[in-house]
Formats: C-alpha cells, structure tokens, sequence
C-alpha cells in the first residue's frame, strides 16, 4: 500500500477542480434557462430570503446558487442585497441586446440542471449523480455496493489530503484520535503515521465500518487505528479521545446538524481536547473561492448540506464551545480549523 507519509511532486489541485466544479455549470444553465433569474434580479435586487419566497425555493439552495454567482463576478453583495454586475446586465438579462441565454444548452438537455431546479423548490438532495435507479446519497450509503464505491473514491482523494494535513497540524502530546464519519479511515491513518504516539479510532456506521476495517487493515495500521460502529446523528460520541476529526463531513448537513455534531463533540471530548474540521471552505464574505463555491454545488445536488465559509464555522465552533479557531491550509483549496475545547 501506499506509503501515507510522502506526497506527489506534481499538484493536482486543477484535476480536484475538474471534478468538483462539474455541476456549476448546470447551476448557471438551471438559473438563466429555467428561472430566467438575472432578468428578474435585474428589476428587483432581493436577499437570499426574498429570493427564495419570491421563486417558492428554499433559502439553502438560494444561498448556494448565489454565492456561486458572486464568485462568478455575476451578482456582488450589498450588505444582504444581492445585485447584478454589470457583466451581469450586459449578457444575461434577456432584454439585453448582448444576452448569451441562447448560447447555452435548453434545460431539457441538462438532466443535472433540472435536477437543481427541483433542489431549489424541495431543499432535498437529489438521487446520486442523478441516477434513476439509486436513491440519495445519505440513503444509498446504507448499501454496500454503493458504500464501497464512495468510500473507494473519497478514499484515493484522502492519499494526497490525509498527507497533506498531517504534514502541517501540529498534534504533538496528543494521545487519542478519533475520525468522526471517518470512511475509509485515511486520514486517521496518516495522521497516526505523522504524529508519534497517537492512536486513533474511526467511527462509522454499518456498512460503512466494515469497509474501513478492511481498509485499515490492508494499510497496516490495525495495531493504531481501530473501528469503531455507531451513528453520529443518533448515538452519543464515544469518549476518552483528545482530539476529534471531521474531515469532509461537516459539509454533507445543514446548518442545525452541524451545529449538533459540534455540540456533541464538544460534550465527549476530553477536557483541554482540540476538535479539527477539515473542509473547503468559503472565504468570510462568501464571494470565494470560486473553486469551492462551484464544488458547493455539487454538494448541494448530493448531499444535504453546502459548503460553509470560515466565519460561519467558527461561530458555531465558539457557540458549541470551543475558542476561536486557527487555519491550517493542507491541498486542493482545502484547510483544517482547529479549536480548543474552552
């Protein structure tokens, strides 16, 4: 197996783009084919909320699909007011004698945008990479097939991540880890490869655990990292760890979810424990990076939840009950926060 404490020469950050900003595209031709969106934005500037009850959407689909098109340089904000650019106005107001709408492919064409129209109306995530014969992401996870296939993919990203975090936290003293939906069990792999005497555990649900342990196993790391079967969503935090890890996961939920999972971490972990959210996140005044505001997206078509900002994050951190976070950055646009418990 790999050996998890190198990394690549070469960066591979453009080839992650490639696949996380697959859906923005659809966003764009959902809301100038299907909604007609600048032309209506253009007579009457809205906040997200106004925006959602105008359309009958729900306000975190609204939130994603703008925040993507501030970053585009489409809307700016002013304060919760979200206005056209001029480039806007220019090309996709219809009235516009420059409009682009008929450059871009008809809605019927786009089986993704419609399937983000019906997300703006439902505010529930779609069947996977919309597949007819699979159910949402969170419900065919309960799968095997499925889980194995999700896991293996999230799992090859996690060979230059996992890595690329453990290179750049400092968790020196540390004793017990533990990976919270931790999948494949990767990153508490490469965190117990960087870190000397840390032990870790990944909680996961069946089947999911079985998969990790298989996983962990075939890496050589049973002795230091085990499995451990649970819910996060439904059963309490196993304590006597004193860091706890959610890495790319906090980013599958809505805001209360997240909320209660930090609120949970915060009440199993040991006292002076740091809790690490490892993540893309959105720059403070949500209007960037348009890489992770365009992966938003596609976390917005599978899952329940969206990419967060660092400001969001650390206020629910703090309102959980940990200090204020530091940044560590580790690859693809990606960062960890990482908080004491106060």
């Amino acid at each position: 197996m790999h050996d998890l404490t190198s990394l690549p020469h070469t960066d591979p950050s453009s080839i992650y783009d490639s696949r996380d900003q697959l859906y923005a595209t659809d966003m764009l031709i959902a809301a100038l084919a299907g909604l007609d969106f600048f032309s209506w934005l253009q007579k009457k500037p809205a906040t997200v909320v106004e925006i959602a009850s105008e359309y009958g959407f729900h306000a975190r689909p609204v939130d994603v699909m703008t925040t993507l098109f501030v970053a585009m340089e489409l809307l700016r904000r002013n304060g919760d007011v979200l206005e056209l650019t001029e480039r806007a106005r220019e090309h996709l107001v219809a009235s516009s004698p420059w409009f682009l709408g008929p450059y871009f492919p008809k809605l019927a064409d786009r089986p993704i945008a419609r399937d983000l129209i019906e997300i703006l109306r439902s505010g529930q995530p779609a069947n996977f990479a919309s597949r007819k014969n699979e159910a949402d992401w969170h419900r065919a996870m309960e799968t095997e097939s499925f889980a194995e296939e999700f896991t293996a993919a999230m799992d090859c990203r996690g060979v230059w991540l996992g890595p690329a975090l453990a290179k750049r936290l400092d968790l020196r003293g540390r004793r017990r880890l533990l990976d919270i939906a931790g999948g494949s069990g990767v990153y508490a792999c490469a965190l117990v490869a960087h870190v000397a005497g840390l032990e870790a555990a990944v909680l996961e649900k069946p089947p999911v655990d079985r998969i990790s342990a298989r996983a962990i196993a075939k890496r050589g790391f049973s002795s230091k990292v085990r499995v451990v079967a649970g819910d996060m969503l439904n059963d309490p935090l196993p304590r006597g760890y004193d860091v706890h890890l959610f890495s790319n996961v906090l980013h599958d939920w809505d805001e209360p979810v997240v909320r209660e999972l930090l609120r949970a971490s915060a009440e199993a972990i040991a006292p002076g424990g740091v809790v690490i959210v490892h993540d893309a996140f959105l720059k403070a005044a949500k209007d960037g990076p348009l890489a992770i505001a365009a992966y938003s997206v596609l976390l917005m078509h599978v899952t329940q939840g969206r990419c967060y900002s660092v400001a969001e994050m650390a206020s629910w951190l703090r309102d959980a009950g940990f200090d204020a976070p530091s940044e560590v950055p580790s690859g693809a646009g990606r960062s960890a926060l990482v908080a004491r418990r106060s």
